[in-house]
């Protein structure tokens, strides 16, 4: 399987704010994120990512309070029937969860809550 890696620098303003984009279209499955703080200034504990297509505004996470050490993640989202029933494992069970798909659109990442100038670096995997 090949990936590519897309990186974000997520440099926000004095009011805790950044908006950045894929360098190009994404044609993929969305395989991980990762957040890595800068060494000297990294984003607020309390910082907000919402990451999603730029075009379609898709869904791709919502990660809250991410903190200031490193973290990944591998983002899912929940399958429906052909009918658009939830897919659950079992009656009244958990859902059945896959990967987000992208196609011919850049992602989006917004961060909000991000301290006063400060800085990270976002890593998603895509296959």
């Amino acid at each position: 399987m090949f990936l590519n890696r897309y990186d974000f620098t997520l440099d926000v303003n004095a009011g805790g704010a950044s908006t950045s984009y894929s360098s190009g279209t994404v044609n993929g499955e969305i395989r991980q994120i990762t957040y890595t703080p800068d060494g000297s200034s990294p984003l607020d504990t309390g910082a907000d990512l919402t990451i999603t297509g730029e075009t379609t505004g898709m869904a791709i996470a919502t990660l809250t309070n991410i903190g200031t050490a490193a973290v990944s993640w591998a983002p899912r989202l929940a399958t429906h029937t052909i009918l658009g029933a939830a897919a659950l494992y079992a009656a009244a069970g958990v859902a059945v969860l896959d990967r987000i798909a992208m196609s011919n659109e850049r992602i989006k990442v917004v961060v909000a809550q991000g301290g006063t100038s400060l800085k990270g670096q976002l890593s998603i995997w895509v296959g």
